[in-house]
């Protein structure tokens, strides 16, 4: 087994969903978030992808974990960003069969209590699920009209650059059914930061496979410090613009010459 896992014990054959959750400085937080999710469904298991958090996260998670068996914790050596966290977490899960992958915030933004919608929607058949915060029933609690409006412009900045129909493409809480997810990752995933989470839901619009939105309220942390940065922010327009212009230069390029009329 990797050193730099803490795999405490046993997955049942017949668990198939698997609750992805990255933490980095949230000792405050993640046990309540934990206790949410496992009440949720008695058949769920939860991943810890913990990038050794100077806060303890870890090792509190670990603690916990040695009286839980549905706990497991991947523990890696430093922070190198979301994208990388959450491809860990999802390669951990693959290996070991689960059926539906789930991403979670692990600061209380995300409500475990509507996590059956997601599961509910990868069951009927759709091959990745959105939790969306911009559809009739989603709702924002907490930000400032500012804010709400910097995430909508984004939203339909990457909408009209990749030529997506996801109302919320920047959403971290969304399922993925295992086959959905064996397939995206056979594209290189290049994003570290929160733009990872507009390239893989890009990669599955891309692939094909069904994605089912569904509405979720989004509340906004009440304790520990949010991960967002100017530079985060940055990455995502940047990477977004680039893969739009490519995008469009592609089309151009595979468009056939009209026949002269001369």
């Amino acid at each position: 087994m990797n050193a730099n896992v803490i795999w405490m014990g046993t997955t049942d054959n017949d668990v198939k969903t698997l609750v992805v959750i990255p933490t980095y400085c949230e000792a405050e937080t993640v046990e309540a978030i934990i206790e949410r999710v496992l009440a949720v469904d008695p058949q769920l298991h939860i991943l810890i992808v913990d990038d050794n958090s100077p806060d303890g996260t870890g090792a509190l998670v670990t603690s916990v974990a040695t009286k839980q068996e549905r706990l497991f914790i991947l523990n890696r050596p430093g922070k190198a960003g979301l994208g990388a966290a959450y491809i860990a977490g999802f390669n951990w899960a693959l290996h070991r069969g689960y059926e539906v992958i789930v991403e979670m915030d692990a600061d209380g933004s995300h409500q475990p209590e509507e996590l059956p919608l997601l599961l509910a929607a990868v069951e009927a058949g759709a091959g990745l699920a959105v939790g969306t915060r911009w559809m009739p029933g989603g709702r924002v609690l907490n930000w400032p009209r500012r804010r709400k409006l910097i995430s909508r412009a984004g939203t339909l900045y990457a909408r009209l650059l990749l030529g997506s129909k996801l109302r919320d493409i920047t959403s971290g809480y969304r399922a993925f059914s295992a086959t959905t997810l064996t397939e995206v990752l056979r594209r290189e995933i290049c994003s570290a930061g929160y733009s990872f989470q507009i390239e893989m839901a890009w990669n599955v619009e891309r692939s094909g496979a069904a994605i089912v939105e569904v509405p979720i309220t989004f509340i906004e942390r009440s304790h520990g410090d949010s991960k967002m940065s100017p530079g985060i922010v940055l990455e995502a327009i940047w990477r977004v613009t680039i893969w739009g212009v490519t995008r469009r230069q592609t089309r151009v390029r595979a468009k056939p010459f009209a026949a002269d009329a001369s």
